[in-house]
């Protein structure tokens, strides 16, 4: 082969290298290309934020794209009593700050009334604060300056009041804190000795502008023995005329002793209260028989005299009249022993006017117009 044959087949080798080289260095641009555009891609994901979390900020780099994104990749869990600032579904940029604030629970006791509220303040004077509580002057459980651990906090907070106290016949107005009207007495200068008490209970808390009133009690005791009425039991008894009655066993009354507290309150004495009661003796239940059987009228020898003028000239005709003395009553104005003889029981004045003349037809029969020696000569 001539030299100008070499230089052609030289020509035509390199001719065929060159595009196989061009085939290799083609991925290699392309890689290079796409590290160089992703790499401006991930520095533009990159942000610069600030995270304040219960006041303690920081500054972090984070690829969140919103304060949502943010809050999950640090790990902080938050509720509904939490802030968060901005709120979750915000975007971020870089620059931005976002605010964690944690609710806290305070169990308070605001002069004497419970409740419980969440706040996001980190000390009692904040929190005394956004509650719009008036500490001035104002007793509080816990310094002002004392923190409030995510635990929450135990508060009573007593706010001054003005509270006049009347006692012995003066009168204080006083600014207190106190706990107890018993407190808020003792600060106006008054004690209380014995039974002493006052116009609301001691132990209860003192509201503003209230008045307590002091009062000075003395108090002793009293024991009676006091009576208990006996019941009657009233039986029917075919046997007995209608009207009368048999006391079959007497009835007795009983007995019980009771104590009673008796109490001066400023000077008044107030009606007494019993405080004890026993039993001496119980009452027996009186018997009675109660007639049923019909009273006969009719007396042989008495029916054909005229018993009602004799009843008009001895009581007016009133079967309830009663001479001045007491003695004789009814209709004939029989005494009680008469009376009582002739079967009648109790008082003559107390019976029907029926059976008054039916006894006194049966005294006629026995004694004729003795017994009523003004009036007998009308029968």
């Amino acid at each position: 082969m001539g030299r100008a044959a070499a230089r052609r087949a030289a020509r035509r080798k390199r001719s065929a290298e060159r595009p196989e080289a061009l085939r290799r260095l083609l991925p290699q641009a392309l890689v290079v290309a796409f590290l160089a555009g992703g790499t401006t891609a991930f520095v533009a994901k990159d942000k610069a934020v600030q995270l304040s979390v219960d006041g303690k900020p920081r500054t972090l780099h984070t690829f969140a794209d919103d304060v949502g994104e943010l809050i999950a990749d640090e790990g902080l869990r938050v509720g509904a009593h939490d802030i968060v600032a901005p709120a979750p579904g915000t975007p971020l940029a870089s620059g931005d700050e976002v605010v964690v604030r944690y609710g806290r629970l305070v169990r308070l006791t605001l002069d004497g009334e419970r409740r419980q509220v969440w706040t996001t303040a980190r000390t009692v004077e904040e929190a005394l604060r956004r509650l719009g509580v008036r500490a001035e002057g104002a007793y509080l459980s816990a310094d002002r300056s004392k923190r409030i651990a995510r635990g929450g906090l135990e508060l009573d907070v007593r706010t001054e009041r003005t509270v006049t106290v009347m006692a012995d016949g003066r009168e204080r107005t006083i600014r207190t804190n106190a706990a107890t009207v018993r407190e808020a007495v003792a600060e106006a200068g008054i004690s209380l000795h014995g039974q002493d008490t006052t116009s609301v209970p001691p132990e209860s808390f003192p509201r503003d502008g209230q008045t307590l009133t002091v009062l000075r009690v003395t108090g002793s005791r009293e024991v009676r023995e006091e009576p208990i009425a006996f019941d009657v039991r009233r039986t029917d008894d075919a046997m007995l005329y209608r009207g009368t009655e048999v006391v079959e066993r007497a009835g007795r009354q009983g007995a019980r002793r009771v104590t009673y507290e008796l109490r001066t309150v400023n000077g008044v004495r107030q009606r007494p209260r019993r405080i004890d009661s026993q039993l001496v003796r119980a009452p027996r239940t009186q018997h009675v028989k109660v007639g049923t059987r019909p009273l006969p009228t009719s007396v042989q020898g008495a029916d054909g005299l005229d018993w009602n003028a004799l009843a008009r000239c001895e009581s007016g005709g009133r079967p309830d009249a009663v001479d001045p003395s007491g003695t004789y009553g009814g209709l004939y104005q029989f005494d009680t022993g008469t009376w009582q003889s002739l079967g009648g029981t109790g008082r003559p004045q107390d019976a029907s006017a029926a059976e008054q003349t039916y006894r006194a037809k049966k005294l006629y029969t026995q004694r004729g117009a003795s017994p009523w020696p003004h009036c007998g000569s009308r029968l």
